[in-house]
């Protein structure tokens, strides 16, 4: 991503269409909001600031389930909200960001387990909308907060409800994201979470993800924890690395080989908390 894509007005730029679209849909969608808009929400009380982002990633199984009607609702919200879709991804819808010269994308993601990984899901009762199938997504669907945003539509502020995926399901759904599109991207917002959420840090934040997916940390769970430990072995590896670069460019002059051993301690806190069995109350 650009620097002017990673910055403070990217995101504002951001969160302002997610409230337009919100907005323009008249109610809370049974979207979920998942990606790079979600850190900052689990980690408020931290004194550092995350990157940013322009893209509103959502996770759509529940629009998909509410049905035909719903999701002829979420596409006439962007339309209202000056989105228009990609001309080859129907899952991608494009708007250039009110108070930043940035092009905000809102995605539209789905985890069905009939469709195969990647496939491309056409909404019934829309003209252009649709979704892509990605595996892991489907765990912030199922681990949700509500949460209240604002901005300015038009000449007003407007205040909207809005479904945001929990630390447990933004965890493994980026987790999941990593080890499929090995993006710079992922392992950041990976390690920034765990290093700043505001439960209180890694271990913090594998209590949760054991508390709401305990039995579900096996199988590709397990390969995707895995590969995020490897590429966090050390302060070399491209995860630590990743985290390490971007909070050197957000905080310059600061210490890089700081950022990537916080890093390295914190994925492999995560990791062996949820790998290793418990042997009591001090395991």
């Amino acid at each position: 991503m650009t620097e002017m894509e990673r910055s403070r007005a990217a995101r504002a730029a951001a969160e302002a269409a997610l409230v337009r679209v919100v907005h323009h849909y008249g109610a809370r969608p049974e979207f979920v909001v998942i990606g790079g808009l979600v850190p900052e929400l689990l980690c408020a009380g931290s004194g550092w600031r995350h990157a940013g982002t322009t893209d509103v990633d959502v996770q759509v199984d529940l629009e998909v389930a509410a049905g035909a009607v719903s999701a002829a609702r979420l596409e006439q919200a962007l339309v209202s909200a000056e989105f228009q879709p990609d001309s080859d991804r129907v899952w991608r819808w494009m708007a250039e960001g009110h108070s930043a010269p940035v092009v905000v994308k809102f995605e539209l993601l789905t985890d069905l387990d009939d469709q195969p990984e990647g496939a491309t899901i056409h909404f019934d009762g829309c003209v252009r909308l649709g979704a892509a199938n990605l595996r892991g997504t489907g765990f912030a669907a199922r681990d949700i907060d509500i949460r209240t945003l604002s901005a300015r539509v038009g000449d007003e502020r407007q205040t909207v409800e809005v479904n945001v995926t929990g630390i447990a399901g933004l965890l493994l759904a980026k987790v999941a994201a990593a080890r499929a599109r090995r993006a710079a991207k992922d392992w950041y917002d990976i390690a920034f979470v765990l290093l700043h959420n505001d439960l209180g840090g890694p271990r913090a934040a594998a209590e949760a993800v054991s508390a709401r997916f305990a039995d579900e940390l096996h199988g590709p769970v397990r390969s995707a924890l895995d590969d995020l430990l490897a590429n966090f072995n050390s302060e070399r590896d491209q995860g630590a690395i990743a985290y390490a670069d971007q909070m050197s460019a957000d905080n310059p002059g600061l210490d890089l080989l700081t950022f990537a051993t916080d890093a390295v301690i914190a994925v492999s806190t995560f990791h062996r908390l949820l790998t290793t069995p418990a042997r009591g109350p001090d395991a």
